[in-house]
């Protein structure tokens, strides 16, 4: 009864009988007081659900249904509680924790791990591992603004050159030089032949000689995309004017404007633009090609372009802003003396026309991507102002420096405008007309081409009428102070082309209308 009483009032699932009474038997302690045995058994009980509770949370936190070894070890690592050595997650071929069960002498189950029986004399005699070495770190500069300095860090390019065959540098060598499709077209077949008479390339190793290991990865484009390319630049690049090449020069730029799959070939285009361009500016009709051709993988909605504008941007800038377009200074041109007004008048038109596209393609390029790339307007902003400011430039580069700044908005064109007659007074050189002749002498631009660049850069200004408000109505004629002021902020070549205009007095209230 009395067994029972105790039993009762025992608040924890740990009999002090069975467990904590066995266990002070096991470690010789035999006259034990049921009293301290129960108040230990309860203590043992409030200490393992602490270490439980630790447990499930760590559990939780990991986001796990099972509650293993290594939780119960970290909750007893946070109650800075010695942990129980041998019990991990599992042994070294990740196999679960395995008990055994054994029968006691009382009919008492016994569960006990396995362990395995280590000599000792072998594990003294065990070679030390090897001292793992100490973290350390370091910082290089692995690319500086896109260029990678050659500092011991960085692979050497020059010893990667000469250590590859050509052939197999891959990106180390420009993809497309003059020769590298039409290369890898003859390389191929050559294997190919050489493969179907002599069996396998890759078996052929004449004795003694090196093995030479060939990259797992080569960029090599499929022979469909090879043929196409050649197809598309021989069709573009044609000199022959018949009805067949114009039907093909236009059948390649809709191939260009409409097919998919054309990604790999994005940067060969690019790559092949600008070869093109910088090799034939003499050639007015393959320069205008080049830019339907830019036009035509601009109008592409299955080709992704964001990553390229800034490797096309060159090529648009160059037919915009060059010296000298359609043959000036060529051996093959029949305009480099021209005489007659006329002719050079049409030559020039032929010239700015090209220019003219290529300001229209900067339109539509920053039109387009306006938000992938943040900076390339104001890139593009930078690079005309810094060639208009420069008073030593030719006609064309002028013309296509206004055209520019045409299409990049009414604040860039007034920025512009601030600067318009300081530089109408180096380029045009105004002088009194009371000068002698002698003075003249050394002017840069011809009647016609300061004629040309008046009206561009009037046509330019045109488009401040836009700021005008909508109730806007002109009134009032122009007054010699008007005009003095319409000259000294526009100079007195440009100013004079306002004043001959019909709507001058609209022009010049826009021009104006900014200062307001």
């Amino acid at each position: 009864m009395s067994q029972q009483s105790s039993q009762q009032q025992s608040y924890t699932i740990w009999s002090p009988h069975d467990t904590v009474k066995d266990v002070a038997d096991s470690l010789g302690i035999s006259n034990t007081n049921d009293d301290v045995l129960r108040s230990l058994a309860m203590d043992v009980e409030y200490r393992i659900l602490e270490i439980v509770e630790q447990a499930v949370k760590f559990k939780r936190h990991s986001k796990r249904s099972t509650l293993t070894t290594s939780d119960v070890a970290k909750a007893l690592r946070v109650l800075n509680v010695e942990p129980l050595y041998g019990f991990e997650e599992g042994s070294a071929k990740n196999e679960p924790v395995k008990f055994n069960k054994l029968e006691g002498a009382n009919g008492q189950t016994l569960y006990y791990l396995d362990d395995e029986e280590i000599d000792f004399e072998k594990l003294i005699n065990t070679p030390l591992p090897e001292v793992p070495r100490l973290p350390t770190f370091t910082a290089h500069w692995l690319a500086v603004e896109g260029i990678q300095p050659a500092i011991p860090q960085n692979p050497n390019i020059n010893e990667l050159r000469l250590s590859q065959v050509p052939l197999q540098r891959g990106a180390i060598v420009s993809p497309l030089n003059e020769t590298s499709v039409q290369t890898s077209l003859q390389t191929n077949v050559n294997e190919e032949r050489q493969a179907t008479a002599n069996g396998p390339i890759s078996t052929q190793v004449k004795p003694g000689a090196a093995s030479e290991a060939k990259p797992l990865v080569k960029h090599v484009l499929s022979k469909e995309l090879q043929i196409y390319f050649e197809k598309v630049a021989s069709a573009l690049t044609s000199k022959e004017e018949d009805i067949n090449s114009q039907r093909m020069r236009a059948a390649a730029l809709t191939s260009l404007k409409s097919d998919t799959g054309l990604h790999q070939l994005v940067p060969y285009f690019i790559q092949f633009i600008a070869e093109q361009i910088t090799h034939h500016l003499e050639d007015l009709e393959l320069l205008t090609t080049m830019l339907e051709m830019i036009y035509s993988l601009l109008s592409n909605q299955s080709v992704f372009l964001d990553p390229y504008i800034h490797s096309l941007m060159p090529s648009i800038l160059t037919l915009l802003l060059a010296k000298r377009l359609g043959g000036n200074g060529s051996k093959n041109s029949s305009d480099d003396k021209i005489v007659d007004q006329q002719n050079k008048k049409e030559f020039l038109e032929k010239t700015n026309a090209v220019r003219d596209f290529a300001s229209s393609l900067l339109d539509h390029v920053l039109k387009k991507f306006p938000k992938v790339h943040k900076s390339l307007k104001p890139r593009v902003t930078r690079t005309l102002l810094k060639t208009f400011l420069d008073i030593n430039r030719s006609f064309g580069t002028y013309y296509g420096c206004v055209r520019g700044v045409s299409v990049l908005g009414n604040e860039t064109i007034r920025f512009f405008l601030g600067n318009l007659q300081n530089w109408s007074k180096l380029v045009f050189e105004e002088y009194d007309r009371s000068q002698s002749e002698d003075s003249k002498s050394g002017k840069n631009l011809t009647d016609l081409e300061i004629k040309l660049l008046s009206t561009v850069i009037v046509s330019t200004l045109e488009n401040l009428k836009s700021d005008l408000p909508s109730s806007y109505n002109p009134s009032g004629d122009f007054s010699e102070e008007d005009k003095t002021r319409l000259r000294e902020r526009c100079g007195i070549t440009v100013g004079n082309v306002i004043l001959e205009r019909d709507d001058a007095k609209t022009l010049y209230d826009a021009i104006f209308f900014g200062e307001l």
